[in-house]
């Protein structure tokens, strides 16, 4: 995933990385590599039959990836040419293997590591994204659909983005020093745009509930979605992404591991409410639950050393307890903190089109709002069991005026909240006549720096991570942990004496 915790919002640059093999282990070896593009980004998976011993170098127009002590396996085959991926030429260095991929130039890359999962052998993935260039790859149908242990968004025609229908994004990421993510976030200039993953409800074999003249909740969730797509694509500095554009059936985990996988900033899901009586009416709006986000937590914590799951970009497998427990905690806060401010603001839209069905916004543990660093919630456009309500929902012009409704709300909260590296953000610096602030209001930053830098001493030196709110200084910081202001420097790399907004610290023991 899109990450969450660094400066980047949906864009991870990885250069001069490695994963060193255990004392004692076989070289592994490649045996084969497979390519696939989207429009989104393009995707080589390196399969290895061992634990792979590597490093990364990258150039302008190419990525190194040098195997220690590997070779090709029989019959391993170049890839052909597709999406950023412009081919792969293969050298050795003494007893070092060499695969040098060429790529479309300035494109973006990310890396990380998928453990044997059910038999198959380890996974090195290279994503290449287009980056300021970078030539906007058209991508070429896929043949053969991807495993499902690697995921890639379908290929569609149309202007929006569907996401993949199955898959699992997952994975140990390669951090990237702090210079590394600085130069990315300036060469980005600001003009990334938000990405919104909406999600039309049920579909398929789900048909969700049905009106008194038959209407089903699932075709006016799609169309109330592909309307809110439009509306979102046809604005400056934003990016719909489907979850379906069809007819058919996807698990609700699934829906908000979609928005994962893209790196959303939200994730907007539309449904049609329902009640035994055909008295009830109005719209309403929904977050996840207290109870939903320990849920979530405790799960994740429980599962982090079998999972490969991100939490904003970092791996939790590797953390010790504590820190695996405040990084989560963290970004949950966050991610919920947001899921409120956006959720109020689509309320709001949505009173000004006709009347609410409670009038604040409400919270339950919906397993769709789950994820974990994505800003999540849950929009039921009104009572489909309600006869003059189910007419409206059939209307293609009051869906119409729905999907505008919410609109405003989420372009109303991007606008006052605009995360970092955007389109908005650029936009709010030249309204404040202002140069583009380096840690805008918005998505937290700096924790997969943090968790990279105190890894190595997470168990013995590392007891909390704080987040730079506005007004405070290092000197305050410090006198809130009770610590000095050189420990704290420190802990975090700091040469000067001045801290950004929004830059998170982490906080030393003692």
């Amino acid at each position: 995933m899109r990450a969450y915790l660094n400066s980047l919002g949906g864009v991870l640059i990885v250069a001069l990385a490695s994963v060193l093999a255990p004392a004692g282990a076989r070289a592994a070896d490649v045996t084969a590599v497979r390519v696939w593009a989207d429009a989104s980004h393009t995707r080589l998976v390196f399969d290895l039959d061992g634990v792979p011993d590597y490093r990364i170098d990258r150039g302008s127009d190419q990525v190194i990836v040098d195997f220690a002590g590997s070779k090709l396996a029989d019959g391993f085959a170049n890839p052909a040419a597709q999406g950023l991926y412009r081919g792969m030429s293969q050298s050795r260095q003494g007893d070092r293997l060499q695969l040098t991929t060429r790529m479309s130039a300035g494109s973006s890359v990310r890396s990380f590591v998928l453990k044997p999962a059910n038999g198959d052998h380890y996974r090195l993935v290279l994503d290449l994204l287009p980056g300021s260039g970078a030539a906007t790859a058209a991508a070429a149908p896929v043949a053969t659909p991807p495993p499902a242990s690697v995921p890639v968004a379908a290929q569609r025609p149309a202007t929006v983005a569907v996401a993949p229908v199955s898959g699992r994004h997952g994975g140990k990421t390669i951090g990237a020093t702090r210079q590394i993510t600085e130069q990315a976030a300036a060469l980005l200039d600001g003009q990334r745009k938000v990405v919104v993953c909406i999600d039309a409800g049920h579909g398929g074999k789900d048909p969700g509930s049905h009106g008194p003249d038959g209407t089903l909740e699932k075709n006016v969730t799609l169309a109330v979605a592909r309307n809110l797509a439009a509306q979102i694509n046809k604005q400056p500095g934003m990016k719909a992404i489907l979850t379906r554009d069809g007819d058919y059936f996807i698990p609700l985990a699934r829906r908000y591991q979609i928005a994962r996988e893209h790196d959303a900033d939200l994730f907007v899901s539309i449904h049609a409410d329902a009640f035994t009586s055909g008295d009830a009416r109005g719209s309403s709006v929904w977050m996840l639950s207290s109870r939903g986000k320990s849920s979530v937590a405790a799960r994740m914590l429980a599962d982090r050393e079998n999972s490969s799951d991100l939490i904003g970009g970092v791996s939790l497998d590797d953390k010790s307890d504590g820190l695996a427990k405040v990084l989560l905690d963290m970004q949950q806060g966050w991610a919920v903190q947001a899921s409120g401010a956006v959720a109020g603001n689509v309320l709001k839209a949505l009173g000004q089109l006709g009347p609410t069905h409670r009038g604040y916004v409400e919270s339950a543990n919906f397993v769709v709002l789950r994820s974990p660093d994505v800003p999540s919630i849950l929009v039921e456009t009104a009572f489909i069991s309600n006869p003059t309500e189910e007419r409206k929902l059939r209307d293609p012009s009051h869906q119409k005026a729905l999907a505008e409704a919410v609109m405003g709300g989420i372009k109303n909260y991007f606008e006052s909240t605009p995360p970092q590296g955007t389109w908005f953000a650029a936009q709010a610096a030249r309204r404040n006549g202002t140069e583009l602030a380096s840690a805008a209001p918005g998505k937290p930053q700096d924790a997969d720096t943090v968790a990279d830098d105190t890894a190595s001493a997470a168990d013995a030196n590392v007891r909390d991570v704080h987040r730079v709110g506005e007004g405070e200084s290092l000197g305050s910081i410090a006198r809130q942990y009770g610590i000095s202001v050189g420990a704290l420097k420190s802990a975090n790399h700091i040469d000067g004496n001045a801290v950004r907004t929004g830059t998170v610290l982490a906080i030393p023991a003692g």
